[in-house]
């Protein structure tokens, strides 16, 4: 099996990456960074790369079998309705799911509430071969917990170092972090909210509440550019994705899932025993 995508035009990955100077206000939702095809290339395109996705994570995981030690972590944020299902779903989900650790945040509970923050986070993050996927995470500590002031300026100063010192233990310890914000416009949001509305099967998806946010979007984008400049390090770096071409999402975050295996290099672990020996003994059974 191939281990490159052959239908990037340019690698998306620096043209996504969180730089010092990024303005989230400037990044535009519509935009296709890296690829030149249109949506009906696009099946082809993240058929291709779940071929790639899934030959490497097999490798990643057969390799933890054997002593490998390293780990990887896809943290999802996003606005509501910005797709984040749809990437565990048709990204995630071409890999064998038992290589995989997905983990959604909710609002915590009361055993939750009576430690750190950070304390039911640590408990889900990926062992030895296994891609970890938040759906949510501790970033709604920061971002709620700003925009609907639950936390004093000064705890959320505090949170923020928090989460860059427990990142930079997760690195240390040999997982590749992957931080993904699914970028939609106000406008599509409101139009994926409203088609929601119109179709019975999708009424289980609508929560009130979703409005109840929506009415403070500028609150939260500008809680996320201070999540970008406060945590988007050198080693845990954000990738901001353009989503209002959901097509495009999905191939965004796999190429980026891609070349975090890819960075680790997993190799078919050697057999411990004579491969030619054991095609004589099964010949002769």
């Amino acid at each position: 099996m191939a281990e490159f995508e052959t239908f990037w035009r340019e690698d998306p990955a620096p043209l996504l990456r969180v730089e010092p100077g990024f303005v989230l206000a400037d990044a535009d939702p519509d935009a296709t960074p890296g690829f030149g095809g249109r949506k009906r290339d696009a099946v082809g395109a993240l058929a291709e790369g779940a071929e790639v996705l899934a030959t490497l994570q097999e490798k990643f995981f057969a390799d933890s079998t054997v002593g490998g030690t390293r780990s990887v972590l896809l943290v999802l944020q996003a606005m509501d309705t910005a797709g984040k299902g749809g990437i565990v779903k048709h990204v995630v989900g071409a890999v064998d799911p038992g290589g995989v650790h997905l983990h959604a945040f909710k609002a915590p509970t009361e055993e939750e509430l009576a430690h750190d923050f950070l304390w039911r986070v640590r408990r889900e993050v990926p062992l030895a071969g296994q891609i970890g996927v938040f759906d949510r995470s501790h970033y709604e500590d920061v971002l709620i917990g700003s925009v609907r002031k639950l936390a004093p300026d000064d705890v959320i100063a505090q949170r923020f170092h928090d989460i860059v010192a427990f990142e930079e233990e997760l690195v240390a310890n040999g997982t590749v972090i992957v931080k993904v914000m699914l970028h939609i416009s106000s406008d599509e949001q409101k139009e994926r909210l409203a088609a929601r509305l119109e179709r019975p099967d999708k009424h289980w998806k609508y929560n009130p509440g979703d409005v109840t946010e929506r009415l403070l979007w500028n609150d939260y984008q500008a809680a996320y550019q201070r999540v970008f400049d406060k945590t988007s390090t050198t080693d845990a770096p954000w990738f901001v994705v353009p989503a209002n071409r959901k097509w495009y999402a999905r191939l965004a975050v796999q190429h980026l899932l891609i070349d975090a295996l890819r960075s680790i290099d997993p190799q078919w672990p050697k057999p411990d025993y004579d491969v030619e020996h054991e095609k004589a003994r099964l010949a002769a059974s």
